[in-house]
């Protein structure tokens, strides 16, 4: 039994009621069993005035709450206006609450896609929301700008890869979440001791165990809620006004990035790899437009490249086996820019602000440490030799800025780097890229490792492999954890960028496999189903990247690399690169209003400049520019402290006291539903009918050469009609083709025609003795026009017979099959029956085969005797000679 579970969010479905004065928002969850309402004031002007009672309704209570609320709010009889309780719209979950100079709007999730399941736990793209003005026009204070606001807020596609889950935090990485829950319990008591009071006021029905009535004790599980990593969470400014006063069920985070799932079939287990990018939300922005680092460590375009595979017949996060790899690219983290004025493809990169003591680069990689541990290990891929410096600049000065900050850390934590002119090479027709990087990659991995949440395989101490003994990683009694992190990087962290961590991907994707006990041997070929369907996810990772970065989808991609792209890809990529130019010089600028409007970088007040009236964003995003800091930062220790004494793993994963306070317990039922992910994910109290699943849909050619055919429809248990009479299936020529036209044109979703031959004369038949005369050749590989012959018929009748008495035999009693069919017995028991079964003798010479075997597997050889030496000539002898 599972001593620890994360929450699952208790509101998943939402609808907003309106009245005039107020708006009610009632959610529940997925089984509608649970709900709680919140009242929104629509009096206030300016201000948002939310009241959560904290109280849980059942449907009965939430009904007779709405029925209350519209009899109360019903205007007097001839009295113009809208009267009583209307519904307004039905979401899925809160993006947030924002302002501009009038008064507040709320963001709903109005549609939803399912795009991936881990362990059971559903994460959902954001198809569609809505923005909904709160205050009643009545108290309606107009500001001729607040339109333009709302333009450039809009212009932030939420249905464009947003992602968020009910019951899975995405903000964090698969290591980060299970390890969270493989602690051991002990470390939660004094917290959920703290937590106590709130069980014990639980309702009966809340709180409902099925072991109390029998006198046996509480299952108790200690549930869990982590603060999210604010850094990937995008509606974070957007729910910090309602944070603080709502339940937590009603806050739900958002991502921003991409999310694909491949599902595989290897030697028939089931293995989903799902790819998670969590772009940041810091300093974030469009490529000409942000670039290097901001006064606090974080860089422009950083974005969390994790890859999670797992055994997909095991729906279970303690019973099932995951693995996961995680990888980062970031730009330089330098104070540098390009000046976009001269309308040039290539600005001349510029040097902003010189760091000596490496300040900024030391701020980015203490927030490495904290959250990947050690080695961090740099892909550095900009360009070493130019006929004019351009992107040798960068490589010029983050490298003294590693040298600077490594003669202070540890020799075994420092930071490690690789720089490697990855343009040039491609250019060379002697080199092949592609192993270079796959060199580079197999030293990343096994200095790094990956996360598993098993042991190894047993298999694996038999038939050792090289490689495999050299991975690195944090041994754990239940796995290893990734400890490190390759941080990989050109100019644009575009195109390169995506091929290199690619090859990594692929090279860690190896290791995963071996370690799951999918494959033999820790390599992975490229021309493999696995590879292309890994290639093509990544492939479209790094579009998605691009096109919220850059303006356009990737102009190199790893074929062009592979130099076995078409010849076609060659007008493709140049198609690419004037959209991404286009891009850049004409849309960038508004984008990035949008972003720093959505992120709440810039908020509008009144005599405050207009967004649009700004000559630049930098002050928005340097935020210690104006102000003189009162703690300056060691230059030596620049490190958080206490991180070196957790190294190499994680500071964010260990058991610490600053961990363990983001982490609210609860003590609650092992049955309860807030944490009970095998109801949510397989939803048993769903009522699921066998039409909607599985159609059977028949070719009708035969209705147009034979007229004396009938419609039948098949509808659901619930509603199915009485077996067809003679007045339902008429013989009439005239009346069947009426028939048949009335009911191919009503037929429904849930009610499937299948065509049935009828005899003239014997329409007196039931259903069983009618044979369809269609043919099912087309879809099904079978032809069953002709009667099957009288041999199978009473094979089939035999069988039927012979399962209906299995269940009537008693365990004790012998199975007289005489008495059913006659079987021949090829079997070599002398008893054999479904309920017990005698081991044969075996003798002494088998046992002792068999016993020499085993202890051959362990590596305990017995000498051998002259017979074995002749028998081995022998084969030698007839094999080679």
């Amino acid at each position: 039994m599972p001593q620890t579970a994360a929450f699952i969010g208790g509101i998943q479905k939402m609808v907003l009621y309106e009245t005039r004065a107020r708006y009610f928002l009632v959610g529940s969850n997925q089984a509608e069993t649970k709900h709680r309402v919140l009242k929104i004031d629509r009096t206030e002007p300016k201000d948002l005035v939310i009241i959560d009672d904290k109280h849980v309704y059942n449907q009965q209570e939430v009904r007779e709450l709405l029925s209350r609320l519209d009899l109360g709010n019903r205007t007097k009889m001839g009295q113009k206006g809208s009267s009583g309780l209307s519904k307004s719209v039905m979401a899925f979950g809160i993006v947030g609450f924002v302002r501009f100079l009038e008064g507040y709007y709320i963001v709903l999730i109005t549609k939803r896609r399912v795009m991936a399941d881990i362990g059971g736990h559903y994460i959902y793209k954001i198809e569609d929301t809505t923005m909904i003005y709160i205050p009643n026009d009545s108290v309606r204070v107009t500001h001729p700008d607040e339109a333009r606001y709302v333009r450039i807020f809009q212009n932030v596609d939420l249905s464009s890869n947003f992602y968020f889950s009910y019951s899975y935090d995405l903000s964090h990485s698969l290591q980060c979440n299970l390890t969270l829950l493989q602690r051991p319990y002990e470390q939660w008591l004094s917290e959920a001791s703290s937590a106590e009071d709130k069980v014990h006021t639980q309702s009966k029905q809340d709180s409902f165990d099925i072991f109390e009535e029998e006198g046996l004790p509480t299952q108790v599980v200690y549930g869990l809620r982590n603060q999210p990593y604010y850094k990937y969470v995008w509606n974070g400014k957007l729910l910090e006004r309602v944070k603080d006063t709502v339940h937590p069920d009603w806050l739900m985070y958002i991502i921003h990035g991409f999310c694909g799932q491949s599902k595989l079939l290897i030697y028939g287990r089931p293995v989903h790899i799902t790819l998670i990018a969590r772009r940041s939300s810091r300093f974030a922005g469009t490529r000409f437009l942000k670039r290097g680092a901001n006064c606090e460590g974080d860089v422009a375009n950083e974005v969390e490249t994790e890859q999670i595979v797992h055994d997909a017949s095991v729906t279970s996060f303690t019973a099932g086996s995951y693995s996961s790899y995680v990888q980062v690219r970031g730009s330089v983290p330098l104070y540098w820019s390009q000046d976009i004025s001269t309308m040039m493809p290539k600005p001349p990169i510029r040097l902003d602000q010189a760091d000596p003591y490496a300040h900024v680069a030391g701020l980015h990689f203490d927030q490495m440490l904290q959250r990947f541990g050690s080695p961090i290990i740099i892909l550095n891929l900009v360009k070493k030799r130019e006929k004019r410096k351009h992107e040798k600049i960068l490589s010029e000065d983050l490298y003294p800025a590693v040298v600077n900050l490594n003669q202070f850390l540890p020799p075994e934590h420092c930071i490690e780097y690789i720089a490697w002119d990855m343009a040039r090479y491609t250019k060379s027709k002697l080199c092949n890229v592609l192993d270079r990087l796959n060199m580079i990659a197999e030293n990343v991995v096994k200095r790094t490792g990956f996360f598993i949440n098993r042991s190894d395989f047993y298999c694996h101490t038999l038939r050792p492999d090289d490689r495999w003994r050299d991975v690195g990683g944090y041994m754990t009694s239940s796995g290893r954890l990734q400890t490190g992190v390759l941080r990989t990087n050109c100019v644009d962290c575009l195109d390169r960028t995506n091929t290199a961590q690619f090859m990594v991907g692929k090279c860690a994707l190896a290791y995963q496999l071996y370690a799951l006990g999918m494959i033999d041997k820790p390599k992975l070929q490229f021309d493999t189903d696995c590879v292309r369907l890994f290639e093509e996810l990544y492939e479209d990772h790094g579009d998605t990247l691009s096109l919220q970065y850059g303006g356009s989808q990737l102009v190199h991609r790893v074929k062009t690399y592979r130099k076995i792209a078409p010849w076609t890809q060659h007008s493709k990529d140049i198609m690419q690169t004037l959209s991404r130019y286009y891009s850049n010089a004409f849309s960038d600028a508004d984008r990035q209003d949008a972003i720093n409007l959505f992120l709440q970088v810039y908020q509008p007040s009144e005599g405050k400049a207009h967004l649009w009236e700004l000559p630049t964003d930098f002050y928005l995003h340097q935020k210690s520019t104006l102000i003189l800091p009162h703690d300056r930062r060691s230059y030596t220790m620049w490190w958080t402290q206490g991180i070196l004494s957790y190294l190499p793993v994680p500071y964010d994963e260990a058991a610490c006291e600053d961990t363990m306070k983001k982490v609210k317990v609860k003590r609650v039922n092992r049955f309860d539903e807030s944490i009970d992910i095998y109801t949510e994910f397989y939803k048993p109290y769903e009522l699921t009918l066998f039409d909607d699943t599985f159609s059977i849909i028949m070719s009708n050619a035969a209705s147009k050469s034979n007229k004396e055919e009938a419609v039948l429809q098949r509808k659901t248990a619930a509603s199915a009609p009485p077996p067809p009479s003679e007045e339902a299936i008429s013989t009439t020529s005239e009346d069947d083709s009426e028939e048949d036209r009335d009911d191919e044109g009503s037929v429904s979703q849930r009610s499937t025609p299948i065509k049935l031959l009828i005899e003239s004369g014997e329409s007196s038949r039931t259903q069983e003795e009618i044979q369809p005369q269609q043919t099912v050749k087309e879809p099904y590989g079978l032809n069953l026009s002709e009667l099957p012959a009288e041999k199978d018929v009473l094979i089939y009748k035999r069988f039927a017979h012979l399962g209906e008495n299995q269940h009537m035999v008693e365990r004790s009693e012998r199975i007289n099959l005489a008495k059913i069919i006659y079987l021949e017995p090829v079997s070599q028991f002398p008893e054999d029956s479904i309920y017990g079964v005698c081991p044969p003798q075996v003798d002494r010479d088998s046992r002792e085969v068999f016993e020499s075997h085993v202890m051959t597997g362990r590596g305990h050889v017995r000498v051998l005797c002259r017979e074995d030496m002749l028998m081995y000539r022998e084969y030698v002898k007839n094999r080679y000679m």
